[in-house]
Formats: structure tokens, C-alpha cells, sequence
């Protein structure tokens, strides 16, 4: 997987206003980058507020491949693309947040490079392996900066080698940082500008047994004892180690450890405390995503019975069981490091939910039609390719698939699971299961709702217009989030519903009558 991270901020900026800018690229990066400041000023940091308020203005920006434009942030081009899109699919309202546009990024996998005396911990260069530093980055949470900077030390003081790719020697591969804004000790307008990092180091040895394994602890115990609850600003959540030996651009082993501080981590987003793991996938912009999710759950009927496909660990369908208080809600997910986040999650949802919760290791592409049984509401959150292919032949075709299961006696998807495919059998021993309400009266009934979550632009508009040419589903809304400010990647959140609109089907009643 190759590594996707955006440069950042030293310090959160206030909210944009949906202004237009107006100023030369030239002029953005004329200005002479500062030497890095001491490890207290990224915290503490009070620069104004710079007059291009929405330019990027970060000294990476063409060297670092995070970002691709520097003007208009709260505004990509790509937004009005959209626009047009959807007015030409019958939806005139759509909608943009801009949300965050500084210092939105929680979550960065960086390489480490260089040598210990100047080591470079960042992003590939466009189309290489060469690492450009990013020290700067005006994306990340102002603590992600921090932690970086106090890594950088601990490498040099402790005389860690950084990996070297050609010759698969060096001790520090990657790290990941990872902040956790989650504090209710804190006012809530407070709790993001305090975030903590989580740092997960991955280390190139097999495991903890390795010849190098004092270094790992050396720099895990600097990390801890000079951004840790003893230092003097405390910015360092907790410290894990992945151990990793493979040549391959695969960034994290199989084996984890936790080394220093807290072992949970926890995020707080549509309404819900939401555990996540090291290894488990996270939102890159935490405020986006709440917002999102937030925006999502008014289109899910009070007690609905909702399926959650490319549900990771849970936190759409968890949410929903919360604030829309469904009958039902099933989360698959084909990663199985998932699973323990969403046990932990479950643990935590509020008492008064009281709703039949499963969450099931399983591949949505083999036969989706067994997951939407049941289901009022299909919620889809695919990866950046677009919906799997057997996934959006079923959803095409859902109405004739409708008919035929209920006027089957003993329909054959109500036995799916009773045999013994694999895939079956995996699904059933690694699920689980919360609460025991009764199904959804009709069981063989599929989706009514489907919404759609998509990262990948050009992959939802062919599944958009798959959807629709299928005339089984009409587009009823459509949002669009700015999940990854300085880039054209933006995130939709599609609400389709089963059916023609009502106007189609009275205007073409009407015709019939005037013929007769």
C-alpha cells in the first residue's frame, strides 16, 4: 500500500470562510522557509492567522507529494465537477464542507530514511522512493509535527539507523502517528488542539527476541520520558512497536507490541466513543468524518433494520444503533483486525441501545445478496476501486431478486448460511453477536435505502450512473465532505432510493390517459 499522507500546519487556523483567493503560486513560495522551531514552540505556537487564509502557504508543497494544490482549499476544482454531475443526474442542491483546512490530519504513516545523524521522516517523492522530509507539514495535527520532531531526536541521540531499502538493513522502517482527541476532562473546543499521539514504530526485526531490541526500547522510553505525562508538555498518547521484515512496500508486519502508556485508544465521532487499534483503519480527518456521519444518520429511519458493508470496525453501523436506534444492524468487514475494535466499541455504546448488533469476518463480494436480507437500509463504504462488481449486479437487480425470493416456498437465500461453504463457515465462527431482537417481519425484503460513502471520485460516478441506468434506483440526495484539504480527493455521501420519483410516475399516468 503506498503511503498516502498530507502535509500540515504548526497550528490549527479558525475556520475558513468559503472566500476565494487570490494570489500567485510565485508569491506562496517566495517567502524563505524558517529553521525548525524548538519542540515547545510547535505547541505553543501563536503566528496570526496569514492573510491568504485559504492558501496552503507550507515550505513542502511541490517537493512533498501529499499536496497537490495550494489555493482554494476550502474549494477544490473538483467540487464543481460534482456540481455539474449530480444537476445532470437530477440532484440541484448539492452541497460542500469545507470543514478544517490546517492541521486536519490525525492519523500519518511516515518513512524513515537518511541516517541516524540526518535522518528524513516523511513522504516518496511523486513516482520514486526518494523520501522528502516534511518537518512543516502544514496537514498534520500540530502534535503529529511535535512527535516527529522529538522522533527525529531520539533517532540522532540514540544513533538508531534508519532503514535502507536497497540493502534491507537499518533499524526504524516506519511510524505511524495516530492522534486520539478524546478527553472529556477537557471542554469539548479544547480537546482537539490537545490531542495526543499515539506512536506505532515499526521496527525491522521479527520480533521482540531480535539482537536490536534495547535500541526499540531506548527510543520508546525517550519518546515516553520527554513527551510523556512527566515531561513538561505532554503531547505522547502512548508508544507500540511493529515488527516487520518483508521487502515488500507493505508497511506493517503481522506482529504487534504495546511498549509505554495507554493501550486504548480511543476517538469520539456520529455520537459514539469508537476504540480503534494500531492496526486497525482510521479516519485520516476525524472532524470530517463526524460530520459526515452526523449528516448520514438524519437519512436512516428511527428502529430501521440497516446492513453495513466495508463496515471496518463497526463505526457507522455502531453509530447508527445509537442515535437512530435500529431493530438490527449487521458490519461486515473482510479485515480481521477489525473485530477487537468493535467488541470494544460495543462496550461502550450508551445503555439505552437496545438493538440486534453482529459483526461478521467476510468478503462482500461473495454473494452480497445473503448479507442484504432483512435489511431496510444498506449502508456501502467501499474502497477507493468502487463497489464490488457481484455487489452492484445485485443491487441492479434487486427488485426481480425481491420477487423471487418471496414467492419462493422455502427460499434458497434463508438457507445460505446453514451451508457449508467456507466462507459461510469463517463468517459464523469469527462473528459477533449483541443483543437478540426478533428479525425483520418479511425477511426475504431487501434494501429500500441505499447510501453510499465514497473516497473515489471518478470510481462513484460509474457506479452512480450503473445504479440509475438500472432504473431499479433514483438519487435522492447527495453531500459532499473535504476530508483531505490541498488535494482534488473528495469525500460523497449518496442517498439512493428504490424506485422512480413520483413525479416520473404521475406525469407518465397522465400520458396514458390523454391517449385514451
Amino acid at each position: 500500500m503506498p503511503l498516502c499522507l498530507l502535509p500540515n500546519r504548526l497550528l490549527p487556523l479558525p475556520y475558513c470562510p468559503l472566500i476565494t483567493c487570490h494570489a500567485s503560486p510565485a508569491a506562496l513560495r517566495s517567502s524563505p522557509s524558517s529553521p525548525p522551531p524548538t519542540l515547545p514552540n510547535l505547541l505553543n505556537n501563536t503566528t496570526p492567522v496569514p492573510s491568504l487564509s485559504c492558501a496552503l502557504q507550507c515550505p513542502h508543497f511541490q517537493s512533498c507529494s501529499g499536496c497537490t494544490h495550494e489555493l482554494n482549499l476550502h474549494r477544490p476544482i473538483i467540487v464543481d465537477e460534482a456540481d455539474q454531475f449530480f444537476k445532470s443526474v437530477g440532484v440541484s442542491d448539492f452541497d460542500f464542507d469545507s470543514s478544517r483546512l490546517w492541521g486536519w490530519r490525525s492519523r500519518a504513516k511516515l518513512a524513515v530514511r537518511g541516517s541516524s545523524m540526518k535522518p528524513l521522516i516523511g513522504l516518496y517523492e511523486e513516482g520514486t522512493h526518494n523520501v522528502v522530509d516534511i518537518p512543516h507539514c502544514k496537514a498534520h495535527h500540530p502534535n503529529i509535527n511535535a512527535a516527529v520532531e522529538l522522533l527525529r531526536q531520539g533517532v540522532t541521540k540514540l544513533n538508531i539507523e534508519p532503514y535502507d531499502e536497497d540493502e534491507g538493513t537499518g533499524e526504524l522502517r516506519y511510524v505511524q502517528m495516530a492522534v486520539t482527541t478524546y478527553n472529556t476532562s477537557l471542554p469539548a473546543p479544547e480537546r482537539y488542539k490537545n490531542g495526543k499521539v499515539q506512536v506505532s514504530l515499526v521496527w525491522n526485526s521479527r520480533n521482540e527476541n531480535s539482537h536490536n531490541f534495547e535500541k526499540l526500547n531506548a527510543l520508546a522510553n525517550f519518546l515516553w520520558r520527554n513527551g510523556g505525562p512527566k515531561s513538561d508538555v505532554r503531547f505522547i498518547h502512548s508508544v507500540w512497536a511493529n515488527f516487520q521484515t518483508s521487502t515488500n512496500n507493505i508497511i506493517f508486519g503481522n506482529r504487534w507490541r504495546h511498549l509505554l502508556g495507554e493501550s486504548g485508544f480511543w476517538e469520539h465521532a456520529g455520537g459514539i466513543d469508537v476504540s480503534l487499534s494500531p492496526s486497525s483503519f482510521g479516519q485520516a480527518n476525524t472532524r470530517a468524518f463526524d460530520i459526515l456521519l452526523r449528516k448520514l444518520q438524519k437519512y436512516v429511519p428511527y428502529g430501521a433494520s440497516v446492513t453495513d458493508l466495508y463496515a471496518g470496525a463497526g463505526a457507522i453501523g455502531l453509530s447508527l444503533a445509537a442515535t437512530r436506534k435500529c431493530r438490527s444492524v449487521k458490519c461486515v468487514e473482510v479485515n480481521k483486525e477489525s473485530k477487537l475494535s468493535f467488541e470494544k466499541t460495543v462496550e461502550r455504546l450508551p445503555n439505552y441501545v437496545d438493538s440486534s448488533i453482529s459483526w461478521h469476518l467476510a468478503d462482500t463480494s461473495v454473494e452480497p445478496l445473503s448479507w442484504l436480507m432483512g435489511s431496510e437500509v444498506v449502508v456501502v463504504d467501499p474502497p477507493r476501486k468502487g463497489l464490488d462488481a457481484s455487489l452492484l449486479d445485485v443491487l441492479r437487480t434487486i427488485s426481480s431478486l425481491e420477487r423471487k425470493a418471496k414467492s419462493a416456498p422455502e427460499s434458497s437465500y434463508s438457507k445460505v448460511k446453514d451451508e457449508k461453504r467456507p466462507w459461510v463457515l469463517r463468517a459464523m465462527k469469527d462473528s459477533v453477536q449483541i443483543g437478540s431482537k426478533p428479525a425483520l417481519e418479511g425477511s426475504e425484503s431487501l434494501p429500500q435505502t441505499l447510501i453510499y460513502i465514497s473516497c473515489g471520485w471518478e470510481s462513484f460516478k460509474e457506479d452512480c450512473k450503473s445504479l440509475l441506468s438500472s432504473k431499479k434506483w433514483r438519487l435522492e440526495k447527495a453531500h459532499g465532505f473535504n476530508f483531505f484539504p490541498g488535494t482534488q480527493s473528495i469525500e460523497i455521501l449518496a442517498v439512493f432510493k428504490r424506485g422512480q420519483r413520483a413525479g416520473l410516475k404521475k406525469k407518465k399516468s397522465g400520458k396514458k390517459k390523454k391517449r385514451l
